[in-house]
């Protein structure tokens, strides 16, 4: 079952769910709208071998200039989210917002599960269909949260502790 708004903003008040930074204004009739972080990461190589980390070391970290940033097509970026975002009883899903989507951006391409207990900010993996400019801080989705059915457990997994997006940890095994 999908929570509300104003069970949103119940749950953060109790604590069950984080939103660093929150402001009320972004809570919507079912769930809460979220902002671009600092940082995007071009993919600058043809080629991403999973198995070969060398590859990856290629992705550069650029800081968004105020006067923003020109996202191409044929391109993968990855991003984050400004808020740190999560819920110790909640599952959560990230969703772009329907003006991201109808501009031409897609920033979760295929992972929008956040499991209950991953209180991050969320890596976005990026994708435009036309060249785009994009701000620090502008609003580019929404987080959902979940209520989960029988006792959760809490997510302890190898992204757990991120603080800024993170490059795929794919070549690693995970116990």
């Amino acid at each position: 079952m999908i929570l509300t708004g104003r069970e949103i903003k119940k749950n953060y008040r109790n604590g069950s769910i984080v939103i660093t930074p929150f402001n009320e204004v972004n809570l919507e009739p079912n769930s809460y709208k979220f902002h671009l972080g600092d940082t995007i990461s071009p993919y600058n190589c043809e080629l991403i071998d999973a198995y070969n980390l060398d590859k990856r070391r290629k992705v550069e970290k650029i800081k968004i200039p105020e006067e923003g940033y020109v996202l191409h097509p044929r391109k993968f970026y990855l991003g984050c989210t400004f808020e740190s975002m999560g819920s110790h009883l909640h599952a959560c899903e990230l969703y772009a917002r329907f003006s991201t989507g109808s501009a031409g951006i897609f920033i979760q391409t295929s992972a929008p599960l956040g499991h209950t207990g991953a209180i991050i900010p969320w890596t976005l993996e990026i994708v435009v269909l036309q060249s785009i400019r994009i701000y620090v801080g502008m609003p580019i989705g929404k987080i959902c949260f979940w209520k989960n059915f029988g006792e959760p457990d809490v997510y302890t997994g190898r992204y757990s502790n991120s603080k800024t997006m993170l490059y795929s940890l794919l070549t690693r095994n995970n116990p």
